[in-house]
């Protein structure tokens, strides 16, 4: 079984599949995809994703603010968060983090809302799904405070090793997107050869960054069958040995959707 770690469910363009969602996921199921975790970024889709969840048994859903949803949203309120994180098929926060690539001047208040998430890991225990972009420093100093004990995954890691070792060294994992096929991202496969075994996720954040050979096409979660033959390609190792690996990854962190 394949896990798609990562993905926008509620925002995937269906046109190929004449607008069923049904369509789109058996799409996936048909190449071995077996759960897909539906990601919330705002206050506003966090009942859609988890009616999602809801509706399919294979799907699950995490909710927060994402830091570019920041600039039309109201604060961030812990008791919104912590209500929200009690529904039963939510099993992570986020996802959250900071993004001072497109919005630095929004980095006061992107640090305001990452603290507000990692408080509610704190209370909750639910690992949390971070997004960092141009912000290694900080990043690393607000995890280092927050000092987890079921810590959560850096998604779609696009930074250096020594970024991914630092939050490795905190009980961090790695999920790697479709953004590692691409030409110009030897960089980052010299940090995929390096993720220990068992801290590495796969994902699609579909619809964005489909892998080779969809590049420039929107994503989606089947895809990360080629997410994942690229990785196992470049570590060694069978697409079935990594399969399993990530598999028992992802519920290893995500331990609430093995129900």
């Amino acid at each position: 079984m394949l896990i798609d770690s990562h993905c926008h469910l509620d925002r995937l363009d269906l046109t190929p599949y004449n607008g069923s969602l049904d369509a789109a996921l058996d799409a996936a199921r048909a190449r071995g995809v077996g759960k897909f975790l539906c990601i919330g970024v705002d206050a506003n889709n966090a009942p859609i994703v988890q009616a999602l969840a809801e509706r399919y048994a294979d799907v699950f859903c995490s909710v927060g603010v994402h830091p570019l949803d920041l600039k039309d949203s109201a604060e961030t309120e812990l008791d919104w968060l912590l209500t929200a994180l009690q529904h039963e098929r939510t099993v992570a926060i986020g996802e959250t983090g900071l993004d001072y690539h497109y919005e630095p001047e929004l980095a006061e208040q992107q640090k305001a809302s990452f603290e507000v998430h990692l408080q509610a890991a704190k209370q909750t225990g639910k690992p949390v799904v971070i997004h960092t972009r141009a912000a290694r420093a900080d990043t690393l100093a607000l995890l280092r405070e927050a000092d987890l004990a079921n810590a959560g995954v850096l998604h779609c890691f696009t930074e250096d090793w020594a970024m991914a070792r630092a939050a490795l060294d905190m009980g961090y994992y790695i999920s790697l997107s479709g953004i590692v096929t691409f030409r110009n991202a030897e960089a980052l496969r010299e940090v995929a050869r390096q993720v220990p075994v068992d801290r590495l996720l796969v994902e699609t954040d579909s619809p964005y960054l489909a892998p080779v050979p969809h590049r420039g096409k929107p994503n989606e979660p089947q895809f990360v069958c080629e997410v994942a033959s690229f990785l196992a390609e470049l570590r060694g190792v069978s697409v079935a040995t990594l399969c399993q690996q990530t598999s028992d990854n992802f519920h290893r962190l995500f331990p609430l959707t093995q129900r």
